[in-house]
């Protein structure tokens, strides 16, 4: 980021307050006529509030969805409802560079994705809606540096896991503070599991969501978290999901529990659950599902200094296996054959400096057995251990690859090496699994510790782990990475402090992480 850049990011939170209050009092930057021709609609349409995503040097993707009543359905009226929308350069609009309407079709859950063109590479911009009436919050985004850009930084703010039962999202209060240019989000964006009523929160609803209906008002009270919403409008974010998204530990089309769902009534249930997280996330048109399958694998570029490679380690997935044998199975796929080679070409003809990959799931090993023997975690990338290994071995000739995912509701900063049966085999490169946002809620550290320390001689890859909730922050120069995992005091409260938990460091040329 340039000098410019940064202090228009510095001055951004200050004048946030303000920019919200001039947002509600703003009544006509759309012809008199037009507010006069559109039915009014009920108060708190936008409840749901804004969000941006998928960052381009010359677009970006704004979101909105109509929602009066947000968990009880949406509460709209079954039909298209024009939704104005404007950008501008500055947080009062008076430099504004775009406007336009948009349609919310009651079929999208009146749902709004503009992929807004025609803007300014590595930029920061503001935004808003309007519809019958009323208007929305303000956002505020930013483009990706220009393509040709070799310079500058990226703040990077990676989550994932966040469990509205088992606790806050307190982390975002803290990376609102940050200010990262993007946030990556790696999946567990809502769990489908029933409430309870020992939860911290309870889930809404009465069973675990199965209807498109279920799970539009399962994201729609995660959406009404204030500290997930404030975040979601103060940066662009970029997405993928895991498991829980849909139904726990699922591969491909087969569910945690064949015996229970019918392949038939899985189906529906995937075709449900992915319209929903479309619904309710920034993403392109791309991404607009067809019934059961969803593409969501993609690739972002932040000039030269950055490539972003995003995965779906679930659609495609072989049923994962249940012993040592089937792990090492050569005829089981994490990513499938077409994206296995997309991300390999993108890999190896990438004009990066630094090339991340977006991974769900944990990609270094995890041996869970203590001493003699491996005893892995089968729901990682250690179930696809061929597909793992030989991904390893391209990952030799990549230039500063770094993995970065979610899954373990725990900090794992591993290096990724070549063989992870020869300890002595050259590092490849590291991996960031970042900590939950809130699932596990507080765990308790001296078991945690005397759980998982007997494993760290077993697992000389592994540079840091630990237990606390929050996220994993990253500066990206050209000359290294600087992380830091970030954790707050408890989730159990909304508005606990945060703190640097580790600093560590991945130098450019050199493979592998260390802790400063």
């Amino acid at each position: 980021m340039s000098g410019a850049a940064s202090r228009d990011r510095r001055h951004f939170l200050t004048a946030s307050a303000a920019v919200l209050g001039a947002a509600a009092s703003t009544q006509i930057w759309l012809p008199g006529t037009a507010r006069a021709a559109e039915p009014p609609l009920p108060e708190g349409v936008f409840s749901l509030g804004v969000a941006s995503g998928d960052p381009l040097p010359d677009a970006v993707v704004l979101w909105t969805r109509l929602a009066p009543d947000p968990l009880h359905g949406g509460g709209m009226p079954h039909r298209v409802v024009p939704v104005g929308w404007e950008i501008a350069e500055d947080a009062r609009f008076r430099k504004r560079v775009r406007r336009g309407t948009a349609q919310a079709r009651p079929e999208y859950g009146h749902s709004v994705h503009v992929d807004v063109r025609g803007l300014r590479p590595d930029r920061a911009y503001w935004y808003r809606f309007r519809a019958g009436g009323r208007i929305s919050p303000t956002g505020r985004t930013r483009t990706a540096p220009h393509p040709e850009s070799s310079g500058g930084s990226l703040r990077v703010a990676l989550a994932s896991c966040q469990n509205w039962q088992n606790g806050y999202f307190t982390p975002y209060a803290d990376m609102l503070e940050q200010d990262p240019d993007v946030v990556l989000f790696v999946g567990d964006y809502v769990y489908e599991s029933s409430p309870s009523a020992t939860a911290v929160r309870r889930h809404e609803g009465s069973g675990e969501p199965y209807t498109l209906v279920q799970y539009r008002n399962r994201y729609a009270q995660y959406r009404s978290d204030p500290h997930l919403a404030a975040m979601h409008a103060n940066a662009p974010w970029v997405v993928t999901f895991d498991d829980h998204e849909v139904d726990n530990d699922f591969a491909g089309q087969i569910p945690q529990d064949p015996d229970k769902q019918t392949h038939a009534a899985f189906v529906v249930r995937l075709a449900a659950a992915y319209q929903a997280y479309y619904e309710h996330m920034p993403v392109r048109a791309t991404a607009i599902p067809n019934g059961p399958h969803i593409r969501m694998y993609r690739r972002l570029d932040f000039g030269r200094l950055a490539r972003l490679n995003v995965l779906d380690t679930r659609q495609f997935r072989s049923d994962q296996a249940t012993g040592q044998e089937g792990a090492e199975s050569p005829s089981l796929t994490m990513l499938g054959a077409a994206q296995r080679k997309w991300l390999l070409g993108g890999l190896h003809q990438s004009p990066a400096r630094w090339n991340l990959v977006a991974s769900q799931i944990m990609m270094a090993e995890t041996d869970l057995q203590v001493g003699e023997g491996k005893l892995w975690y089968y729901d990682a990338w250690d179930g696809y251990q061929a597909e793992r290994n030989a991904l390893m071995k391209e990952f030799a000739g990549i230039r500063n690859p770094v993995v970065l995912t979610g899954d373990r509701h725990l900090t794992m900063v591993s290096d990724l090496k070549e063989d992870f049966a020869d300890p002595d085999s050259d590092v490849v490169g590291a991996e960031f699994v970042g900590t939950s946002i809130s699932s596990g809620g507080d765990q308790d550290q001296v078991a945690f510790h005397k759980q998982w320390d007997p494993r760290m001689p077993d697992n000389p890859h592994w540079k840091f782990i630990d237990a606390h909730r929050g996220y994993h922050l990253f500066d990206i120069r050209r000359d290294r990475i600087d992380a830091q995992v970030r954790v707050p005091e408890t989730v159990l409260k909304p508005d606990a402090a945060s703190s640097t938990r580790a600093r560590l460091r991945v130098d450019a040329g050199e493979p592998g992480v260390r802790l400063v």
